[in-house]
């Protein structure tokens, strides 16, 4: 069987590596892919969003199956173009991607279906969110409605730093479109969890949890970020409250989006924050989260692209899915900069001395035989381990191994315990 890729960063790259374990799949392609999945796939040059490319390249190739990762080409509705095309495609419709695409779609969602989360208002008059700042007080949260790299979310810990951000986003445009409403939120607090789900319309199998670390540096200080690392399981996701999840939560959520002639296929992702007053939703993805999808996926026994082909068919419900009873850290090394500007180009030393992790890249390219900086993530550095601090300290013995200038990480990934 041969499977198509959509996507070049260290979640595809883990897609890629577990699907190359399936004795069913004898070649897969990647679009675009990057220097390190090429290692283990034929990567084409066409970007994530080339809708029209991807279904000009599957009609021509055939691939038995396209699995779309990103965020941006669910949300533009590659997955309907390629089942329009009659190509048998993982990922939900851009009708069902909404629920990631836009907050206030899933603020509303959640309203109407009583599906717990933090208060909110919307806006698109910065005017009229600034007057709310100032009833409501900080601390308090402002997010870009729409898709912003995962950094359209400011954690406001004064009025001031609120307004800014109103301004920010509304008047300078700081994130295009995706900021020109935004979704302001009463601050939750509670450990995060992430939780990652396959669905399959009216079916839903949860995989192990994992916990995100946003922002860029130790302390969770700093800008927020796409994600610096994630380990899985989190210390806090107990059997009752994943119990309570699932019939508060996940359930109601996939029910939902059905009722609403919005049936969910692929991979959906819950951010939940456990409050004093029980878990509540910080925000949905349409897709496997990054960097938690190499913690988790590396802790999967059962063949990816069965689990794929389940949730096309719509019988998630016949696969018995087995994961490890171990616990994996996934560490990210980034550019310096990161998440503002950085530089590229930079040699990769070292990743042959690694010894105890699997390294998958994120912003990696080939040049002139070396591996080189590409991105503002650069690799993730993934190890499993019996338990979770034995799987901490592993990552980090091969990270300092692994040289390229100006390379930053942070260094209490899974350290902390709330």
């Amino acid at each position: 069987m041969k499977v198509l890729v959509i996507g070049g960063g260290g979640r595809e790259h883990a897609i890629v590596h577990t699907l190359k374990k399936s004795p069913k799949v004898d070649h897969i392609w990647c679009a675009p892919g990057n220097g390190g999945i090429a290692q283990e796939a034929e990567c084409v040059d066409i970007k994530a969003t080339d809708i029209d490319g991807v279904v000009a390249f599957a009609k021509e190739h055939k691939p038995d199956l396209v699995m779309v990762a990103p965020d941006d080409p669910l949300a533009l509705g590659m997955v309907d173009a390629l089942e329009e095309a009659g190509i048998r495609a993982f990922g939900p419709r851009k009708n069902a991607a909404v629920i990631e695409g836009s907050k206030s779609f899933a603020k509303e969602l959640m309203k109407k279906y009583g599906i717990p989360t933090a208060g909110y208002a919307v806006f698109e008059d910065s005017a009229a969110a600034i007057t709310y700042i100032k009833e409501q007080g900080a601390p308090i949260v402002v997010k870009a409605d729409g898709l912003a790299l995962g950094k359209g979310v400011t954690v406001a810990m004064t009025e001031d730093e609120a307004i800014a951000a109103v301004k920010d986003a509304i008047d300078g445009h700081a994130f295009g479109g995706a900021g020109a409403r935004v979704v302001i939120e009463e601050f939750l607090t509670g450990p995060e969890v992430s939780v990652l789900a396959f669905v399959d319309g009216k079916h839903l199998k949860t995989m192990p949890s994992a916990q995100d670390h946003k922002r860029a540096y130790d302390h969770d200080e700093g800008p927020n970020t796409g994600g610096m690392g994630a380990f899985s399981p989190s210390r806090f996701y107990t059997k009752d409250v994943a119990d309570t999840c699932m019939e508060t939560i996940f359930k109601p959520t996939v029910e939902a989006m059905a009722k609403e002639g919005r049936p969910f296929k692929g991979v959906l992702y819950f951010g939940l924050m456990l409050t004093p007053k029980g878990p509540k939703v910080i925000e949905y993805n349409a897709r496997f989260g990054d960097p938690e999808t190499q913690a988790v996926l590396s802790r999967l026994e059962t063949d990816l692209f069965d689990i794929f082909n389940a949730v096309i068919d719509e019988k998630l419900d016949e696969i018995d899915i087995q994961w490890a009873d171990n616990a994996a850290c996934c560490v990210c090394m980034a550019s310096g900069g990161y998440p503002k500007a950085y530089e590229k180009g930079m040699v990769i030393t070292g990743l042959d001395d690694v010894t105890d992790s699997f390294v998958f890249h994120a912003g990696t390219a080939v040049k002139d035989g070396a591996f080189v900086t590409s991105g503002g993530r650069v690799l993730g550095v993934t190890a499993t381990a019996p338990t979770l601090d034995e799987a901490i300290v592993k990552p980090y013995a091969d990270v300092k191994k692994i040289h390229f200038e100006k390379a930053h990480y942070r260094t209490d990934i899974g350290v902390k315990k709330g």
